[in-house]
């Protein structure tokens, strides 16, 4: 059995899933009373945040490599970022590390794939709507992603991430309106199923809530460290 570095906290309720759902994935597999091996460097956000709207992306950088060195010098295996909007740093990371950086994106593309969908909507926060690193990513495993193309409908689905979903706050004017940009994107670019781009958003749509595949990259991300715990990964 192998052991996971995570870099968690961002925020720290999605990394409470992260948690749960890797033991509760490994039990599972494994057994008896067996759990996972697992470090998590929980970071402060509030800092983090804070270089985000500056886009001070060297900065974050700065932050986040120190920590993925700390993990793997731990005696990690592996290290996996429990969020989808740092993976904008992912490669920087990646190179700095001797051990595999197990990356959202890839592991959310093998759910859809393996479905046969590939023209597939994308939400998450701005960054990843309108940024290249998640969706080239995902256009490299095969992927046509859509994203809405109102702008307004962009800031709002990144002001309810970051201003409820990451304080734990879950409304249903929130939910009702997610579902209204899902049903749009169906109706209006026929999209096959949606990624659900933001660690925190499964907290407010389930796949009973839309008529299509809903692939949520927090589900994805934990069955492939799962995988590459019990070394079953590809």
């Amino acid at each position: 059995m192998k052991k996971i570095g995570i870099i968690g906290g961002m925020s720290y309720e999605s990394s409470i899933h992260y948690y749960e759902r890797i033991n509760d994935g490994v039990n599972k597999k494994l057994g008896g009373l067996t759990c996972a091996e697992m470090l998590i460097y929980n970071v402060n956000f509030g800092p983090i945040r804070q270089k985000m709207l500056k886009s001070d992306w060297e900065g974050i950088k700065g932050s986040l490599i120190p920590v993925a060195k700390i993990l793997e010098n731990s005696g990690v295996d592996g290290i996996a970022i429990a969020t989808n909007t740092i993976h904008k740093v992912a490669d920087d990371i990646e190179k700095e590390i001797s051990i595999p950086l197990i990356h959202i994106a890839d592991c959310v593309s093998k759910k859809c794939i393996k479905d046969k969908k590939k023209k597939i909507g994308l939400l998450g926060t701005k960054y990843t709507m309108e940024e290249d690193f998640l969706k080239n990513r995902l256009k490299k495993n095969g992927l046509e992603i859509v994203i809405p193309k109102n702008k307004e409908e962009i800031e709002e689905i990144n002001r309810i991430i970051f201003d409820e979903l990451c304080k734990g706050e879950i409304k249903e004017s929130s939910q009702k309106y997610y579902k209204d940009c899902i049903n749009h994107m169906i109706k209006e670019d026929n999209i096959e199923g949606v990624i659900l781009g933001c660690t925190e958003i499964e907290m407010l749509i389930k796949p009973e809530d839309i008529d299509i595949p809903v692939y949520d990259t927090t589900q994805a991300h934990i069955d492939s460290i799962v995988d590459f715990i019990t070394e079953e990964r590809d």
